[in-house]
């Protein structure tokens, strides 16, 4: 304890990171800026390549911030995990994805962990990054470390400390968002206290890994649920003649008791549509059902169907089958003026429309092609955003808010726009008839 926290208060601590995603690439850069030495692991040979070469892999994240970090010597990344034994602070940023039930999928993190126990040394500290259920850390992570014949805390430490990533958010960043912190004993939670301080603005410290793991649940189960009452009340509003947006702008005039959430065509990112079946999960190991989780899982699984209806009605009012018709869809990214497409509702919108017989195509300038994903193999290339482009399809399916789709202009001539956003009008350019849905 005393030799780690040494090293991390003079900076000569060596911080491995493993995983260089969303998560773990960010994090890495703030250490390195906060003058650690870094070393980033990922399997992928073709995203370590980038960054030797000093290039960002992730829009938001500028190629100038990898350069400089690879320039002053402090950032190297390999695919190398026997250098994991150079680290004094192994950090895990891994997926934690869904199988095929709906059930937690900890094999990234239990093969993650396989590798750190094989150079496992005395001395350092492990924290655990990637949300999962809590328990996780002291039932999983532990035991196989423990496995080696070292002790936590005496031969090393053990923590978890969720990500909050939130990409592209103007307002908060990796050293500016708070960093909860436990340990699975009080010695592992004070070196990771001290390890995140060195680093970010603000480490909340509490109690125990396991309470560390419920806060990150928390914090997804909460916009899980507020996003599924107004997906249903957005639901219930439209067969009333109501128009949501407008209801919601009225109720956020209210000062005090309200939060705006806003309805969309279904979860996306790898947090909100995932995290909270893990605790429903581990509740169920306690004889408890938790019911809001699996009913707002319901509600926004349920969305992109609810839009490709709304597509097909509105076709129909201009007497057209979805059988046959050109449609676009606007956007692949989850959220808007992002390069992140993990669990788009976009996927699955394009590839209903298309078993009904659609002819589907994507617009999203941040992606010059769909990726290849767990659950989704589109192989289609985006068209031009261009007025000409848009005009040539029978219906325009508004998916993600990207700034470039808010041009009024793009729509001029258009015939039907549904819109899951609410950033089409019909009045500058018209006429032509937007669905909200």
């Amino acid at each position: 304890m005393t030799d780690i926290l040494s090293r991390i208060n003079d900076r000569t601590a060596v911080v491995g990171i493993i995983g260089q995603g969303y998560v773990g690439l960010p994090l890495g850069l703030v250490f390195e800026e906060a003058g650690f030495t870094v070393l980033g692991l990922d399997v992928d040979q073709a995203k370590i390549d980038a960054l030797t070469r000093g290039e960002s892999y992730i829009r938001h994240i500028g190629s100038e911030r990898v350069r400089d970090a690879v320039a002053r010597g402090r950032f190297r990344a390999t695919t190398n995990f026997e250098q994991l034994s150079e680290c004094d602070a192994v950090l895990v940023c891994v997926p934690t994805p869904l199988g095929e039930h709906r059930e937690p999928d900890l094999s990234y993190i239990h093969k993650t962990t396989a590798v750190i126990a094989a150079h496992l040394r005395k001395g350092q500290l492990v924290v655990l990054e990637s949300t999962t259920y809590p328990g996780t850390t002291d039932e999983e992570v532990l035991p196989i470390l423990e496995a080696t014949g070292l002790r936590c805390p005496d031969d090393f430490l053990l923590a978890f400390s969720p990500e909050r990533e939130d990409p592209g958010n103007a307002h908060f960043n990796t050293k500016s968002i708070p960093k909860v912190v436990g340990g699975v004993n009080a010695p592992s939670t004070e070196a990771a206290v001290a390890l995140y301080a060195a680093a970010v603005d603000t480490v909340v410290a509490v109690s125990s890994a396991r309470v560390a793991e419920s806060s990150k649940l928390l914090e997804n189960v909460y916009r899980s649920v507020n996003i599924a009452l107004v997906n249903e009340l957005k639901v219930t509003f439209d067969r009333m003649g109501i128009n949501v947006w407008e209801v919601i702008a009225a109720a956020r005039t209210k000062p005090f008791g309200f939060t705006p959430f806003y309805p969309g065509p279904g979860l996306g990112g790898h947090c909100i549509p995932l995290d909270p079946f893990y605790l429903s999960w581990k509740a169920a190991e306690f004889g408890m059902w938790t019911r809001f989780i699996e009913l707002a899982g319901e509600i926004n699984t349920s969305m992109p169907r609810y839009v490709v209806s709304k597509v097909t009605d509105a076709l129909n009012g201009e007497r057209k089958s979805v059988n046959g018709a050109r449609i676009l869809v606007l956007g692949l990214s989850y959220k808007e003026n992002i390069d992140d497409d993990r669990e788009s509702p976009s996927y699955e919108l394009i590839e209903s429309l298309a078993e009904l017989g659609a002819d589907v195509d994507y617009c999203d300038p941040f992606f010059e092609r769909a990726r290849h994903g767990r659950k989704h193999n589109l192989d289609l290339a985006a068209v031009p955003c261009t007025n000409e482009v848009f005009r040539t399809y029978d219906a325009l399916v508004v998916s993600t808010a990207h700034a470039q789709f808010k041009d009024a202009a793009l729509y001029e001539g258009v015939r039907l726009v549904v819109d899951t956003r609410n950033i089409a009008t019909e009045s500058p350019v018209g006429p032509f008839r937007v669905v909200r849905a």
